[in-house]
């Protein structure tokens, strides 16, 4: 049960790690508090906390009520693959569309006036800028990962949590330091982070893909 939790750990903290890339984010969530340094560790701290909140649910229930509708596990990791692949090759080919719709999704919060911001916290900073569509897609397909039996699936899910509340800390940690993290990161720093995360997601996508495809070629090769 042990190496579940941790290989569970190992495969969802880079995956989401890769696709929230919160270093990344940090420079844009530093422009959009600028001038407000006396509430950003205060927002960055509730950003995280609704942050794990969302991961939790769409890892924990996202394959459930997909397979309420009658989609195999099998399908659910092929299809899920894919999706991470598409995404990640998007933002390996296209960084600077991803950072810029980002900066979008974060304009609300920037052309707010001198107030407090922490109605801003779930939305836009949380949804959709740190966990935005992609993201939870990307949630969802780790949770195809699950294997099968009970006492197996509670042991995958405690080492998925324990991924989704290591980046919970860490997003936390980037955007209260925001200012510290743009100043070493530079904007080359940002489109390097995130090529090197998209890289990383890729290969991810590709082998919940693999581990979807496997199964159902054996099963077509039994018969």
């Amino acid at each position: 049960m042990t190496e579940i939790a941790i290989n569970a750990f190992l495969l969802a903290f880079p995956a989401l790690l890769s696709i929230v890339n919160p270093l990344g984010s940090a420079m844009i969530f530093h422009e959009v508090t600028f001038g407000r340094e006396a509430q950003r560790a205060a927002l960055a701290r509730r950003v995280a906390v609704y942050a794990t909140l969302v991961l939790l649910v769409a890892v924990g229930a996202g394959t459930y009520i997909l397979s309420f509708f009658g989609i195999s596990l099998n399908a659910l990791r092929i299809a899920g693959g894919f999706v991470l692949s598409a995404r990640a090759y998007e933002m390996l080919s296209a960084p600077d569309t991803t950072n810029a719709r980002k900066q979008r999704d974060a304009e609300p919060v920037g052309a707010a006036e001198e107030e407090d911001l922490g109605g801003y916290a779930f939305f836009p900073l949380t949804l959709p800028f740190t966990t935005g569509p992609g993201t939870i897609a990307v949630a969802i397909s780790l949770g195809t990962a699950r294997p099968l039996g009970w006492p197996a699936v509670g042991a995958f899910y405690a080492g998925a949590a324990a991924g989704v509340v290591a980046l919970a800390l860490l997003i936390w940690a980037s955007y209260a330091t925001a200012d510290r993290v743009a100043a070493a990161l530079g904007n080359t720093g940002r489109i390097v982070m995130a090529r090197m995360m998209a890289f990383l997601l890729l290969g991810i996508g590709v082998q919940i893909a693999i581990n979807g495809v496997v199964p159902v070629l054996q099963g077509a090769l039994a018969r």
